[in-house]
């Protein structure tokens, strides 16, 4: 099993910003042509288990502040405001993801949200930009760990620049959701394990292969450790 340092799989054209500006762009136009929100990451169902997860949860209250750390089209939002949260806010690196979200929460009468342009990966990206200066009670990232880890150079510091950011965006009360489907749970509590502990985990669809268990999707709460 690889370790926190290592990926066994190979690197994608998801991994860059010019793959997701170019996806934006296309998801903007059909969304401006046809009302198309563009694609749910890892499935409508998967984005359904954590918002039950956050609703279920008694630590969470409704004006507590979230952010979603690669918001894409910002439906996990949308979501969230629509299930009465009310201190929300959406980051992603691509400019054409930002005015896609902004493009849907307007169309769905949302006006809670707020968005912003920014870098995770940056040296000092929590100095650099406004809704990273901010500590938030839950961080929640579906899929953008995952698109770090598939950069075709530079993912290790790439992971450790997240992680960086990541923690200076969490208090000790913080949750961190991480939902991925390319690293085990294994796998991530290796990662994360150097200033995380692992919390709860949401129980995803799992198959069985050669007689092993696996799951598709892993979806984790971590907190700070103490």
């Amino acid at each position: 099993m690889s370790g926190p340092g290592q990926r066994d799989f190979e690197s994608s054209s998801l991994g860059t910003i010019e793959h997701w500006d170019s996806t934006y762009e296309k998801e903007l136009e059909a969304f401006k042509d046809i009302g198309d929100v563009g694609e749910i990451w890892f499935g409508e169902d998967s984005q359904e288990r954590i918002l039950d997860w956050i609703e279920d949860n008694e630590e969470i209250k409704t004006d507590d502040s979230i952010i979603d750390l690669g918001c894409g089209n910002g439906m996990l939002l949308v979501e969230l405001s629509q299930r009465g949260y009310s201190n929300l806010t959406g980051m992603d690196y691509s400019a054409g993801g930002i005015e896609l979200a902004k493009s849907i929460a307007e169309s769905n009468n949302v006006e809670n949200i707020k968005y912003e342009v920014a870098d995770l990966i940056c040296d000092d990206a929590n100095k650099k930009y406004t809704c990273l200066g901010h500590t938030y009670k839950v961080c929640v990232d579906k899929g953008t760990y995952d698109a770090i880890s598939l950069m075709p150079s530079d993912e290790i510091p790439a992971r450790q620049y997240y992680l960086q950011t990541l923690k200076r965006l969490m208090t000790d009360d913080s949750l961190f959701i991480i939902t991925s489907c390319n690293w085990t749970q294994d796998q991530l509590v290796e990662f994360f394990g150097s200033d995380f502990q692992l919390h709860d985990k949401i129980k995803t669809p799992s198959f069985q292969f050669g007689g092993k268990t696996g799951n598709t999707v892993t979806s984790l709460i971590f907190k700070l450790k103490s």
